[in-house]
């Protein structure tokens, strides 16, 4: 990245501050956010400067932008889908959402995104089913001069247009240091069930590298690796089949819906003072575990902004703007400590918030 795009961005930053508080009002703005930038981009491996992210505050035409999401099953992709939303109306371009209906569609998705470029999508952002398995689709999008975003799960495609997400690798990475900081090395070994999500995925396969990585430098001993799409029920019956197989654990760590699950089940078979149980990124049922202390803890990758991010990126590219090519929020883990503190804004949609599949 260089120095005149941050410079750029930076004094964005100030005067769109300036512009929104003498405004529209300092409850919608979410800027400047602090994110991560990496260069060279598309590598989680190379150098991550910090910087104050401010979007455009306006589109100067209504842009049609298509976003594809795996699924909305659960609250995560609902605050990725108010990001997302809010931002669009905050710009003034129309978008329009589809979801794949979970994990194993991923020709479902292909032929949602040909139908949304068809019907004449300037844009398209995507939450990827599979890490590889849309680089065709990709390639075909960019060479009709559609710009193409990466957002939340992660693609290997080197033709993207631009990436809105975090390392999931970091995310779990911190899920398990946070575990390992609890029973480090020398201190009587711990017995963890770990639940991923679903196989194939480019931020599972990340996920778990990271945490399976990190629980090293503990007493943890991992004693299932179980994989399953992140809908509730198919999170519960993994749990339910490795609580049978090791009644001796002592934590469940995994999924937002892993953990959701998990603490009802607990909760029913008198096992919530036995077994902890901690999720590798967040959620509103995350949250309300944590603060009534059902859940340990969770890192957070500020859902709601790389949503946002996502649109404004996209919007920069269709107008010829500078913009930042690979960026994600700082990672934090949100736990008893800082549960009433934090912005829930950056993370959860708010209440009430219902799924919107269009903006006109």
């Amino acid at each position: 990245m260089t120095f005149t795009l941050k410079a750029t961005l930076a004094g964005l930053a100030g005067g769109a501050l300036l512009a929104t508080a003498a405004g529209a009002g300092a409850a919608e703005k979410w800027w400047p956010y602090n994110i991560e930038v990496w260069n060279p981009p598309f590598d989680m491996k190379s150098p991550r400067t910090a910087m104050d992210y401010a979007p455009l505050e306006k589109a100067s035409k209504q842009w049609d932008i298509c976003v594809s999401f795996p699924h909305m099953k659960d609250a995560y992709w609902l605050a990725v889908n108010y990001g997302v939303v809010d931002e669009a109306k905050r710009t003034g371009v129309k978008m329009q959402l589809v979801e794949a209906g979970g994990y194993t569609n991923l020709n479902k998705q292909v032929s949602q995104i040909e139908d949304c470029v068809a019907a004449g999508a300037d844009a398209v952002v995507i939450g990827a089913i599979s890490f590889d398995g849309l680089n065709n689709l990709v390639k075909e999008v960019r060479g009709k001069g559609v710009p193409v975003i990466d957002v939340i799960n992660g693609m290997s495609s080197p033709e993207l247009s631009a990436k809105s997400l975090v390392s999931f690798g970091e995310m779990g990475f911190k899920a398990g240091e946070y575990l390992a900081k609890l029973h480090p090395k020398g201190s009587d070994p711990v017995k963890v069930a770990w639940f991923p999500g679903p196989p194939g995925a480019g931020w599972v396969e990340a996920g778990n590298s990271g945490f399976q990585e990190a629980v090293k430098a503990g007493a943890i001993d991992v004693v299932e690796t179980k994989y399953g799409d992140t809908g509730k029920e198919v999170q519960l019956k993994l749990v339910e089949d490795t609580l049978e197989a090791n009644p001796d654990i002592d934590y469940i760590a995994g999924t937002a819906v892993t953990a959701e699950a998990a603490t009802g089940l607990l909760r029913d078979r008198g096992l919530d003072d036995k077994v902890k149980v901690i999720s590798y990124y967040f959620t509103p049922g995350v949250f309300r575990g944590i603060k009534r202390g059902q859940m340990l803890a969770a890192p957070t990758d500020s859902a709601v902004v790389q949503g946002r991010v996502a649109i404004d990126q996209a919007v920069r590219i269709l107008e010829g703007k500078d913009y930042v090519k690979h960026a994600g929020p700082a990672l934090y883990v949100i736990d008893s400590e800082n549960i009433n503190s934090f912005d829930r804004g950056t993370s959860l949609a708010p209440d009430g918030f219902k799924p919107t599949f269009t903006v006109d």
